[in-house]
């Protein structure tokens, strides 16, 4: 239980001890304001310190995103096969934009009033899509946009979305190979194509000083808080005691 200690009449039992952390706490409030200040160099302006960093981890976590390769190598074992199946159109998934971005991958498309059936090579569609993570893994959307006169994220996310109700339609037909193939390649090469498209990948190497001094700083400035308390608390008169 916390119990209260008062020396005669004194509301403060330790000034000097509350002063410190007094000190502390107005301290740690104005390095938080500084933080989240846009003092900080961005790609396009200066940002705060969270985003800064989110943007340091983001591009450091680039790298170890790249799946693309293995992802390329799987789908060779595809090549051949022929998969036919229907896609559930709706607002998000526009019937136009689908049959333009599978006709670029070789695939036969034949639009109905709420699906499209889609027929072709696996291996080919497959190979298609990664040819547009990869681009867009690159930062090059111009490739991408250009392949289908529309925006290049707008692509990938209908990539995204077809690749998912395609894995459905070939679960449903019990070919679960083919649904486990275009499952990773979704979500090992789509999404994080997608997620990282315009971020610039950096190594860890390069940014392995300021990483450390991040995690330092944040044990040293949660501590700062921690004390801040404690010094108020104790100078107080409030101690912990069983």
């Amino acid at each position: 239980m916390f119990a209260y200690y008062q020396e005669g009449k004194r509301m403060i039992a330790n000034k000097k001890e509350f002063g410190g952390g007094l000190v502390l706490m107005a301290g740690f409030w104005i390095v938080f304001a500084i933080f989240l200040s846009p003092v900080f160099p961005g790609q396009d302006k200066k940002v705060n310190m969270l985003d800064y960093m989110d943007s340091m981890y983001n591009s450091i976590s680039k790298k170890s995103a790249y799946y693309i390769p293995a992802a390329r190598e799987k789908a060779e074992a595809f090549k051949g096969n022929t998969i036919t199946l229907n896609i559930k159109t709706d607002e998000n998934l526009s019937a136009q934009r689908l049959t333009t971005i599978l006709q670029q991958a070789g695939a036969t498309v034949q639009a109905g009033e709420k699906e499209i059936k889609v027929s072709g090579d696996l291996g080919a569609i497959l190979t298609a899509v990664l040819a547009d993570a990869d681009a867009m893994f690159a930062n090059d959307g111009q490739a991408v946009s250009a392949r289908y006169g529309s925006g290049e994220k707008q692509a990938m996310f209908d990539w995204y979305n077809a690749l998912k109700s395609m894995e459905k339609s070939l679960n449903k037909q019990e070919k679960f190979k083919e649904s486990k193939i275009l499952y990773q390649v979704r979500t090992k090469t789509v999404e994080p194509a997608y997620n990282y498209y315009g971020i610039e990948a950096q190594s860890i190497k390069d940014n392995a000083i300021l990483m450390i001094l991040s995690l330092v700083g944040y044990v040293i400035y949660t501590m700062w808080f921690g004390f801040a308390f404690l010094f108020m608390f104790e100078g107080w008169g409030l101690k912990l005691e069983r």
